[in-house]
């Protein structure tokens, strides 16, 4: 409050502007953080997850702290709820876009999926195909795990291929081998370096 008077900025505008802004921004950045710190925990990433929390509660407890001292301010209630809303929403949005952790997609389908088992193949996923029996006869299933973010690129691929399948994609905790993607070979890896290097 003091710094704000010296560079003058009078209390009311402080009470009905300033604070409720910087409730709301702190509440932002700990409902984000949350958000991603679940998403680790759930990963079982041990060495992030207790990191973020830490900072998590420090922000918390500076806003909470704010409001309880300024207690009489209205404004300030509605700051950290709708910081709240917007934290919820940024760490969503944070999340999809690091794209994190690994996902296992099953792909249902009525006829051979010839195809998309070459696709798997060339592009060095690993997979496992299942001869069943379904509703209207026999079906094969895949199994393939992957990291997220290569989904955006895979759902379309599997939609060309068997346009009918009927997919689902859930996360995984943990995987038993770290390596699920052969590694790329010299010439892919050379010409990224030279790419980066352009840049």
């Amino acid at each position: 409050m003091d710094f704000f008077q010296n560079v003058g900025v009078s209390p009311e505008v402080f009470s009905f502007v300033v604070l409720p802004l910087l409730i709301f921004f702190a509440r932002v950045a700990d409902v984000s953080i949350a958000t991603i710190r679940v998403i680790f925990v759930l990963q079982g990433k041990k060495s992030v997850a207790p990191v973020l929390g830490f900072f998590e509660a420090l922000i918390w407890l500076l806003a909470i702290g704010q409001i309880i001292k300024h207690i009489d301010n209205p404004i300030s209630y509605i700051a950290y709820a709708g910081g709240f809303a917007t934290g919820t929403f940024v760490g969503m949005f944070i999340e999809e876009k690091l794209a994190l952790g690994r996902v296992v997609v099953r792909v249902i389908t009525g006829r051979p999926a010839v195809e998309l088992i070459e696709y798997l193949k060339s592009n060095n996923y690993r997979y496992s195909n299942i001869d069943a029996t379904g509703n209207d006869g026999k079906v094969n299933i895949i199994f393939t795990v992957v990291k997220r973010e290569v989904l955006p690129s895979l759902i379309p691929t599997i939609k060309t291929y068997n346009p009918k399948a009927f997919f689902t994609i859930e996360g995984v905790k943990r995987v038993s081998d770290e390596d699920l993607v052969v590694k790329e070979n010299k010439g892919v890896i050379l010409g990224k370096m030279l790419n980066f290097k352009r840049k």
